[in-house]
């Protein structure tokens, strides 16, 4: 059994959401809502989502409905598209700001399905 959710153009630096990411890889899926919640980083919010998006899959996808017997399989961050805009500067100039954006996936799986 193999539940997934993902998030797609979410605007978190891809950079900064793994490193919440890589906080919750291999976890418990229930210990790992609890971590992302005490979390002070900004990308703990959508990452905190798509686990939630997960756990509500597995539920209704596989009729899976303790969190307590799921871990985190896989969690990745790929980078999305960056949104390009120039900032004034002196003299004139224009300097180019890059708001980048983020897909964020989570899988998981059961643990009596790998032991």
């Amino acid at each position: 059994m193999e539940a997934r959710a993902q998030a797609r153009y979410i605007r978190v630096t891809p950079m900064k959401a793994r490193r919440v990411v890589d906080l919750i890889r291999g976890m418990d899926a229930t210990e790992a809502q609890a971590v992302l919640r005490f979390t002070p980083q900004a990308a703990s919010v959508p990452v905190g989502k798509v686990l939630d998006s997960a756990i509500a899959n597995a539920a209704h996808n596989y009729d899976h409905t303790d969190a307590e017997t799921l871990f985190i399989s896989e969690a990745y961050v790929d980078e999305g598209p960056t949104l390009k805009r120039f900032r004034p500067r002196a003299q004139g100039r224009a300097y180019r700001i890059r708001k980048r954006t983020s897909h964020i996936t989570v899988v998981l799986a059961s643990k009596e399905g790998t032991r």
